[in-house]
């Protein structure tokens, strides 16, 4: 399906890997010019070769820590003005009240919380003298179901996901649109570890990582790319009335009485 999204530029945080890349190999398939925005240098350059190698679109790096308040504006004065901003960057520790101290918030907040806020107000600022423009926020379903072993997760999520949907509830005036996605577990670098840690302690093999599946939906996690699909739809124009909500991809998990 041809999207319409050709010849559009967009800036994807977080995207040297994981749902933030899936979501720039996407968008760079549509014929979309993306700006891939992440910490490491050496993998986003990877990661830029891999998208030219496999289209024929512009690609630009920005190797930025977006907790910082400078690089944040070092990033909208190179790759300011671009018609979709996805805010994909950032994880949030696990842990009790009790477990994450204020600086391990702290700095989580900071990249993932204030990093997407910060640049979600320089891109609606840009987009609303354009009158056009997306901002899609990925943000985690830890803020449908609050999880007091994920508390700074959830309230940092709960705190996006209010955020995503009063921006988006007023944005349309201004012919912007503000849309969240909620992804419940996907299979990332970072949770393949966390499940390998599980296996390796529940089943005292971590090669069997693949069993603690069983009791998710469909048996096993979702793939960025699913992720990654449903954000490049609500950038395109046939998701043109879509703004101030949340889209939930967990399979079905934040409705179920128990976690899996």
């Amino acid at each position: 399906m041809d999207l319409g999204l050709a010849g559009r530029q967009a800036l994807v945080t977080g995207s040297s890997k994981g749902i933030g890349f899936a979501v720039a190999q996407r968008l760079a398939a549509e014929g979309v010019h993306v700006t891939l925005v992440a910490r490491s240098a050496d993998e986003l350059a990877q990661a830029a070769q891999r998208i030219r190698s496999a289209y024929p679109v512009q690609v630009g790096v920005i190797a930025a820590d977006l907790s910082d308040p400078v690089a944040r504006a070092r990033v909208i004065a190179e790759r300011g003005g671009v018609d979709i901003l996805v805010n994909s960057a950032g994880s949030i520790p696990a842990g009790t009240i009790e477990e994450v101290d204020d600086e391990r918030w702290r700095a989580a907040w900071d990249l993932k919380i204030f990093g997407c806020i910060s640049l979600s107000r320089a891109c609606f600022t840009q987009m609303k003298a354009r009158r056009s423009g997306v901002i899609l926020n990925v943000i985690g379903t830890a803020g449908e179901r609050l999880d007091a072993g994920y508390i700074a997760g959830s309230t940092g999520n709960a705190a996006l996901m209010a955020f995503t949907k009063a921006l988006g509830s007023t944005s349309a005036d201004v012919g912007v649109r503000v849309v969240g996605i909620n992804p419940g577990p996907v299979e990332t670098d970072r949770l393949v570890y966390l499940q390998k840690v599980k296996a390796r302690k529940r089943l005292g093999d971590e090669s069997r990582w693949r069993e603690l599946y069983s009791a998710m939906p469909f048996g096993r996690a979702a793939t960025p790319d699913e992720v990654a699909a449903t954000v490049v739809f609500l950038a395109s124009d046939l998701s043109g009335y879509t703004t101030g909500t949340i889209v939930t991809i967990d399979g079905g998990i934040a409705n179920r009485g128990t976690l899996p």
